[in-house]
């Protein structure tokens, strides 16, 4: 996955300024920066969510800035997983089906999709927890689920925005640990907003952004 030279305005405020980035299969990359330093943004434009007003997105051998809509929202559904801030699960669905929806959205038989599903419960912790509703889990717990979710179609990308702020310390570096390990092991590229230099630190490179450009990098 990769962008070159990423502008995105929006009125008279640049959100990016000519951000250039790539992330190889099974590396984890965070971007780091103060509210408005166009971290969100740039997570948006790599995901297909916004176009970029100049520059390219590549996804493999496909670049996707000059997708239509509908294909770029094909595209996330099928290519790409994302974990939220908050885990953003269905209620009324238990464990399994929560993650197994993505496939059934995509046209899978449930047969298929919950066996998929059923894969990722035992290398996440989650054994046990198949038939518990959101409800019924932990925070980090309901986020281990959602990283289930974001694999399950085993995508080229996931994309990660502030993945553990809703947790306690040990929760959330629980969560990063398995996230990184997770998509390493898949092979998927991994991009993670974030502000806390605890979680930067489980990735593998770190770029810090000010005002819509990337000022520093940082190596483990």
């Amino acid at each position: 996955m990769r962008g070159r030279d990423l502008w995105r305005h929006f009125g008279d405020v640049t959100a990016l300024a000519g951000v250039d980035i790539a992330i190889g299969r099974g590396e984890a990359v965070a971007a780091m920066g103060p509210s408005g330093s166009g971290k969100t943004t740039l997570l948006h434009c790599l995901a297909g969510i916004e176009r970029p007003d100049r520059g390219e997105v590549w996804l493999g051998e496909q670049r996707i800035d000059r997708l239509g809509e509908r294909a770029r929202t094909r595209l996330r559904a099928r290519r790409l997983g994302f974990v939220f801030q908050s885990d953003q699960l269905v209620p009324e669905l238990p464990a399994i089906e929560n993650v197994a929806l993505p496939l059934m959205l995509d046209g899978h038989p449930r047969r298929v999709a919950v066996a998929e599903a059923r894969r990722w419960f035992g290398p996440l912790g989650l054994d046990g927890l198949e038939r518990r509703r959101p409800g019924e889990l932990s925070g980090g717990q309901a986020q281990r689920v959602a990283i289930a979710r974001a694999l399950v179609a085993r995508p080229a990308a996931v994309f990660a925005d502030e993945p553990t702020a809703a947790l306690d310390r040990a929760a959330g570096a629980g969560v990063m640990d398995l996230l990184v390990g997770s998509t390493r092991g898949s092979g998927a590229a991994l991009l993670v907003v974030t502000h806390d230099p605890e979680v930067a630190a489980a990735c593998d490179r770190t770029l810090q952004l000010r005002d819509g450009t990337v000022v520093g990098v940082g190596e483990r």
